[in-house]
Formats: structure tokens, C-alpha cells, sequence
């Protein structure tokens, strides 16, 4: 049996968590610089704001529905995210944690109530963290996000628990959830499954296993067998990073190339230090410009591209160099710049990698690179590239909460009488 553990509506329930008057009320939180809406309460939902609403847009809503606005805070949302999956841990030697506000739990060989012991994580967390979890246990990974929607679905009915462990269970959860719901199917796959009259879960499961394979490859074909109850995706390793992306919207319109470059250097040399963490070296870099997509009275313009590295390298000096050089390549002059990014790719573990004969990275970087993180991570000094602007850029977060949990300023005071 698997248990799939989702923090309900994880960046409100942060904000809640240490201003309580929020309880009940409708709770957004906005995206780097403020942007759009990427999390919502309930109560926000109610009220019409949709996922990725532009703040700008949804201003007159937010005053006249008393929206609690928020920037988004992600050094407290990563902090109590820690927190809550090590209370997790606790339940099961097996954790393979999904993303910031999810984890799955092998029950496998547990002789317990499954109920009681969804419930009893359930109430753990909340009592430790203050932040609500919905809980759902099944035989597969796929049937066990079913029955977490279930559980925050239905609270007062499974009291944010709820265990799929009968074959009348699974084929009843099935037939409620809609195909698009289906965790794994994505909005391409269910735009061909509506078309051909699939619209739950159940239809899904229904099908042909041919047409699965021809359409939606060997993956659909192993989801449908998941939520038909023959286990197919196991519990994943912690395993490293495939991909490393630095992405930003700017706090205004960039009109040089000089701003664009310093921002993609600047981003270059974040992922190199991510990089390095986990000791790999890159082999691809893509590039990305876009322009400003909300002024549509002006050119709208956006370009990426992927540069192929003639060795693989985390040092910060060379990323930065093969960066600018495809940055280059897709710049147009002209255009109001509003977002950039770099994503490093492709990669090997720098104690396995065979240099080339002819072409390898500088065999002085690794020593420098090493310097320059000891610098940054101990010293708190940054140590920055000649080409990177020497001032600090910070996003617009006009709304961003204290960081409760990880600066001794924020802390909360409580003073006896």
C-alpha cells in the first residue's frame, strides 16, 4: 500500500499558519515580482480568481472581495516544507518526496488500520506544523493520489483521510474523477481522450490497451494499469537533478542588451553553484528572452536556444561565456524585455567524466570555483563575476510576509502579562 500526503493549498496554509486572523478567509499569493496568482484558498477560489490571474487584472476583485494578498515567500514555504516531510518520515522508512507540498509513503508490511494511521499522520503534522494535509492510501501510486483528492474533497465526510482498499472503492473513485484530473495525463493527453468520449477515470480504464500504446506510448499504457490496481510505478530513489533553471520576470521592461546580459550572466552562474551542489557538470545550456506579453499594443517577441557545450563544465566563468554566446544568437534590439532564464542540461557526475583529448574545461576552475563557494556559503560575502551588475536586484514583493521560521528578526515575540 502506498500514502500520498498533499499540504492543502500549501503557500495560504504557510500564511496562516503565523497570522491566523487569515483563517477563512480568501488568501493569494503572487509570483516573482508580484506578477500573476500561483496559489490560492479556497475561499479565493470562490470568489473567481483563477490560477495565474494577473495581479494587475484582478486588483478591483481583490479590494472589493478583501482578498489577503501576498508576495510569494518561498525561503518560509521551503523551510516549513522541511518540517512537514520530517514528520512524514516518521511513518515510513520509504519517503519519495513528490515536490514542495507532496510525498509518498510505502506502507508495504504495516499490520495497522490504515485509516487510523492516515488520520494519526494527518493530525501529527497539523499539531507540529499547523498545516493542513489530506491523506490517501491505496495499492498504487496513481489510485493513492485518487484517494488524497477524495480526502481533501470530501473532508467532513473522510475527515482528510481516506483509503481505496476494495475493488468496489477503486471502481467508484474512478468513475468520479474527471480524465483531466487524472494524475499523469497532462492537457494533451485528455484533449484526445475527450475526443473519443473518454471523461473519467473509469473510461480511461476502459480502453483499448493498443490505442494507450499508439497515443500515449508504454507511460499511459503503465498508468492504466495503476489505476487498475497492478502496481507499475514504484517508489523513485532520491535521485539528482535532471535539469537546473534559473527564470525571472523583471521588475520593469529591459530595453539594452547590456541589462538583458548582466540578468542571463546572473542566472547563468546561480545554476553553476546549484550545480556544483550536486557535483555534476552540464552539457547544454538553453537560453531564453521574452518580451513583455501583457502590452499588446506593442511588438511581442520571445526566442530560445539550446547551445550544445564542446565539454561538459559547472564552472560559473565558462556557463556564463557559452550562455552569452547563444544570449547573442536570439536577441533582437528593439524589444521591451520583460523575462529571461537559463537551464542547464544534460548531465555527468564530475567523478565519472573521461576528458577529451583536445577539448576539456580550464584545469584551474575547479580550484577557483571551490574557492568562490566556500566564500559565499560560509562568509555570507557574494563573490561575483566581472561581468555581473554590482548591484543587488531585487524582485518587487511588496506584499511578502516576515520569514518566521529562518531570520531571528522575524521570529514572533510572545510577551507574558
Amino acid at each position: 500500500m502506498f500514502a500520498l500526503i498533499d499540504c492543502n493549498n500549501f503557500y495560504a496554509s504557510c500564511e496562516r499558519v503565523f497570522n491566523p486572523s487569515l483563517n477563512c478567509k480568501p488568501v493569494v499569493v503572487l509570483s516573482n515580482n508580484d506578477g500573476c496568482v500561483i496559489a490560492r484558498s479556497n475561499e479565493a477560489k470562490e470568489v473567481g480568481i483563477p490560477m495565474g490571474a494577473p495581479a494587475f487584472e484582478y486588483q478591483y476583485v481583490f479590494e472589493r472581495k478583501n482578498v489577503a494578498v501576498f508576495s510569494a515567500n518561498f525561503e518560509l514555504y521551503g523551510d516549513m516544507s522541511r518540517r512537514v516531510m520530517t514528520m512524514l518520515s516518521d511513518y515510513s522508512p520509504h519517503q519519495e518526496i513528490y515536490s514542495i507540498d507532496e510525498c509518498f509513503l510505502d506502507l508495504s508490511n504495516l499490520l495497522v488500520d490504515l485509516q487510523a494511521y492516515g488520520l494519526n499522520m494527518r493530525k501529527q503534522v497539523f499539531k507540529g506544523t499547523g498545516i493542513p494535509v489530506s491523506v490517501g492510501i491505496a495499492p498504487t501510486k496513481s489510485l493513492a493520489k485518487v484517494a488524497s483528492l477524495i480526502a481533501k474533497k470530501f473532508p467532513a465526510r473522510t475527515g482528510g483521510s481516506y483509503v481505496i482498499d476494495t475493488d468496489e472503492k477503486r471502481i467508484k473513485a474512478l468513475k468520479w474523477l474527471p480524465v483531466d484530473d487524472v494524475w499523469g495525463i497532462g492537457r494533451r493527453n485528455a484533449k484526445k481522450l475527450n475526443a473519443i468520449g473518454v471523461k473519467t477515470a473509469y473510461d480511461f480504464c476502459q480502453l483499448n490497451k493498443t490505442w494507450i500504446l499508439n497515443h500515449m506510448t508504454i507511460v499511459g499504457a503503465r498508468l492504466q494499469d495503476d489505476l487498475n490496481g497492478i502496481p507499475t510505478l514504484e517508489m523513485e530513489p532520491v535521485e539528482l537533478k535532471k535539469s537546473i533553471a534559473t527564470t525571472r520576470t523583471f521588475e520593469r521592461d529591459y530595453a539594452t542588451y547590456q541589462e538583458v546580459e548582466e540578468r542571463v550572466s546572473t542566472f547563468a552562474v546561480s545554476c553553476a553553484e546549484k550545480l556544483r551542489t550536486q557535483h555534476s557538470l552540464c552539457n547544454k545550456i538553453e537560453v531564453f528572452i521574452q518580451s513583455n506579453r501583457f502590452k499588446e499594443n506593442e511588438e511581442q517577441y520571445s526566442n530560445s536556444v539550446v547551445v550544445k557545450l564542446p565539454f561538459p563544465t559547472s564552472s560559473s566563468i565558462e556557463i556564463v561565456e557559452f550562455a552569452l554566446e547563444g544570449l547573442q544568437t536570439i536577441y533582437k534590439k528593439g524589444i521591451g524585455y520583460k523575462r529571461a532564464g537559463v537551464v542547464l542540461m544534460d548531465f555527468d557526475k564530475d567523478t565519472e567524466y573521461q576528458q577529451s583529448l583536445f577539448f576539456n574545461s580550464h584545469p584551474k576552475h575547479a580550484r577557483l570555483m571551490e574557492a568562490i563557494d566556500f566564500i559565499n556559503n560560509k562568509t555570507g560575502a557574494k563573490v561575483r563575476l566581472a561581468i555581473q551588475d554590482k548591484r543587488t536586484h531585487k524582485m518587487r514583493q511588496e506584499k511578502l510576509s516576515p520569514c518566521y521560521t529562518t531570520k531571528m528578526k522575524d521570529i514572533i515575540t510572545v510577551h507574558l502579562k
